[in-house]
This record gives C-alpha cells, sequence and structure tokens, in this order.
C-alpha cells in the first residue's frame, strides 16, 4: 500500500512539473509571438528616418509616429505589449549611468528621458542587465521569434531589429523587421552585417 502511494505521488509530481514547464513554455512562445506581430504591424506605417533629439512627454513620450529610426521600431512594438522601454531604461539609467555607455559615447553626466532608450548601446546595455544576452552564431535556426539582434553598419553605425516568424524564401533565416533608413521592413537580412548582440527581452508583467 506504502509502494502504491509513493508510486502515485511520485507520478502526480512529475505530471505537475511537465504542466508548469508546458505553462511557462507557452507564456514565452505567446509573448515571443505578440511581439513579432507587434514588431510586423510596424511596417505598415510609413516612416522618414530621423534620429534628431526632440523633447518628448515621459513616461510613454514618443516622436511623431511619421518619423523614427531602427531603435524605435523596438520602442513602438514593445509599447504595442503595454511595456514602456523608455521608462524602463530612464529609470535604470537614472540609479545606474556608470553602468551605461552615455558618457564614453555622447559625453553625457546624467540619463535623459528624451533620447536615452532611442540609441542602440543603451537598448544592448538595458536588454543584457534585465533580459537573456544570448550567443551570436551564423546559424538561422538559433534566432528565435522576439529575439533582438544587433549590429554594426559601415561607418561605425549601430542598428537594431526584431526577429519574426516570418522565414526567408529558402527556410534557412528568419526575417527580420527594422528601420535601416526607409522606414520600417520585413527582409531577409539577419546576416547582412556583422551582428554584435542578441537578446531577449520578455518582461513578466505589462506596464500600464
Amino acid at each position: 500500500m506504502s509502494n502504491d502511494f509513493s508510486l502515485i505521488r511520485n507520478t502526480l509530481t512529475v505530471l505537475l512539473l511537465s504542466l508548469m514547464s508546458v505553462i511557462a513554455s507557452a507564456d514565452i512562445e505567446s509573448f515571443s509571438q505578440r511581439l513579432s506581430n507587434a514588431a510586423l504591424a510596424r511596417t505598415a506605417f510609413e516612416v522618414v528616418y530621423d534620429g534628431g533629439y526632440r523633447s518628448i512627454a515621459y513616461p510613454l513620450g514618443d516622436v511623431p509616429a511619421n518619423i523614427g529610426v531602427c531603435t524605435d521600431v523596438v520602442i513602438r512594438s514593445y509599447r504595442a505589449l503595454g511595456i514602456d522601454l523608455q521608462q524602463l531604461v530612464h529609470e535604470d539609467m537614472t540609479a545606474n549611468f556608470s553602468d551605461y555607455p552615455s558618457k564614453r559615447i555622447w559625453g553625457l553626466r546624467k540619463a535623459d528621458s528624451n533620447i536615452d532608450h532611442r540609441r542602440v548601446p543603451n537598448l544592448q546595455t538595458y536588454f543584457a542587465r534585465h533580459g537573456q544576452s544570448l550567443a551570436v552564431s551564423r546559424q538561422g535556426s538559433d534566432y528565435q521569434t522576439g529575439d533582438l539582434v544587433t549590429w554594426m553598419l559601415p561607418g561605425n553605425l549601430p542598428h537594431i531589429g526584431i526577429v519574426t516568424e516570418q522565414r526567408s524564401s529558402d527556410g534557412e533565416r528568419p526575417l527580420i523587421v527594422h528601420n535601416i533608413g526607409a522606414g520600417p521592413k520585413l527582409e531577409d537580412m539577419l546576416f547582412h552585417y556583422p551582428i554584435t548582440g542578441r537578446y531577449r527581452f520578455q518582461p513578466n508583467e505589462a506596464i500600464e
């Protein structure tokens, strides 16, 4: 009788752990898919490439909808899911300014909610600190839906885009939503430029 009870208990424990794993995976897949969908939705907008400094509201501030750069694709995609990267980055930079490259690259002495979140190196730092910094590879299958990829363009220009579930014509690579100058586009460009980082940022709770 004791052996039967132990067997039942062990079986139920295994089933419970399996169920928890499935639920956790479903949550991750759901967020990834929703982020991909939000990024794909950005490609319907006509956006003039303009990274000039502008004073914007805080929190939930944005430059005019008809302008933007590569980071704005990421910011607006997350914001569609209720996540305000402007606020998150600003709060983290205010508390941990020396961990960010703003002084080294731009000579700044304090956080600036108007521009900090719109700069690729700052997003890289934030995602590495509060998400996952993942290995970079030349295998398209390593790049999962919802991943964030950064590149270095000619002229030492940092760039960022979002991995979608859509695939290249040969099925070897995921397509990327990004804005490299002509507005948000869905393109097969994952390996067109040197990759400088891959990140996964999936907050547990959206910010209202």
